[in-house]
């Protein structure tokens, strides 16, 4: 059986909210995002970077830190008030899940977590307000990237970790099966009404796969992908122009300068009616991934940022994906 929504968690998600990236060179990284992928920068200290979408008024949604290594220090939800912090504290220890409150500039009350499969989460219930670009046309840059939309990680176990967020409220709104069951390969979760803010797929994991940004319309992402290959970067778009079957999005994925990815994406769909049931599609079915187009590359599918401290296992459940290089007869 598929999992099931607890419809009354015991504190409230509201959405995907940000993701901490550490990075190894900072000025870099602030001008890949900055200049090739559009997002405003907030705010710069001497070892962290603080950028957003365009529409947002939270004071960031992406946190580029410095450091000697490259990894994905954090992925960022929000709940909607204080007392849903205070709510989750006490339901981290009762479950006797690791968790601690922690200051976090520019953000309310905050409290990191680790789930089930280790993923190193974080929540907060507020940030400090900026003024909104979304009318700023003259400050569009490139993919003109608006707000933070989901992450998908790599997971060992989809299960669990669907089991888990679940039943924290998150509905599922399609998911990857296989031989006409319902164990799960990939689970696509949300909380805000579309199709996703959390997304869990098969494979050597704990590790972020990618974090997403909506953009404007489909003409966004061609000249996304036009400013990246004028500034030379053309190596580093790592899937697309493409439409997924799975979401229905058009979707941009790209590299950062420490292989971080990226997607910049659009018109996913609405999933707000409670009656309507996930919709599934079989691991076999290409179109689930790319409904038109070609497969994607080997770097697609098998590499994806690290969590700090936290050891990679193997998949509960074993794949070998067709990829482009298949696709093309390339060993």
């Amino acid at each position: 059986m598929l999992p099931v929504t607890n419809p009354n968690p015991a504190f409230r998600i509201t959405r995907a909210s940000h993701v901490t990236l550490a990075v190894t060179d900072l000025a870099k990284s602030r001008d890949f995002y900055r200049d090739a992928i559009g997002l405003v920068v907030t705010e710069e200290t001497g070892d962290t970077v603080y950028l957003r979408g365009l529409e947002e008024a939270a004071h960031h949604s992406l946190v580029l830190e410095q450091s000697e290594i490259a990894q994905a220090r954090r992925v960022g939800l929000r709940v909607r008030t204080d007392a849903d912090i205070r709510f989750a504290e006490k339901f981290f220890a009762d479950n006797n899940i690791e968790h601690q409150r922690i200051e976090r500039a520019y953000q309310g009350a905050t409290l990191q977590f680790r789930d089930p499969v280790g993923t190193l989460m974080e929540l907060t219930s507020e940030m400090d307000v900026v003024p909104r670009r979304m009318q700023n046309y003259d400050e569009f840059k490139s993919g003109a990237p608006q707000r933070i939309d989901h992450f998908q990680v790599v997971t060992y176990d989809v299960g669990a970790a669907t089991e888990f967020w679940t039943g924290l409220g998150m509905r599922m709104s399609e998911y990857t099966a296989k031989d006409g069951t319902d164990e799960l390969w990939g689970s696509w979760m949300e909380v805000k009404g579309n199709t996703h803010d959390l997304v869990f797929t098969n494979g050597r994991g704990p590790r972020l796969h990618h974090f997403a940004f909506a953009v404007p319309d489909a003409t966004s992402l061609i000249h996304a992908a036009d400013v990246v290959g004028a500034l030379g970067l053309g190596d580093e778009i790592d899937r697309g122009p493409g439409r997924h079957g799975i979401s229905n999005a058009l979707f941009l994925y790209l590299r950062d300068p420490d292989q971080h990815r990226i997607e910049l994406f659009n018109t996913h769909y609405q999933f707000i009616d409670l009656e309507t049931p996930p919709i599934r599609w079989d691991v076999t079915d290409p179109r689930r991934a790319q409904l038109w187009g070609m497969p994607a590359s080997r770097r697609w599918f098998f590499e994806a940022s690290e969590f700090p401290g936290e050891a990679v296992h193997e998949p509960l459940l074993k794949a070998n994906p067709d990829t482009l290089e298949d696709y093309l007869g390339i060993h």
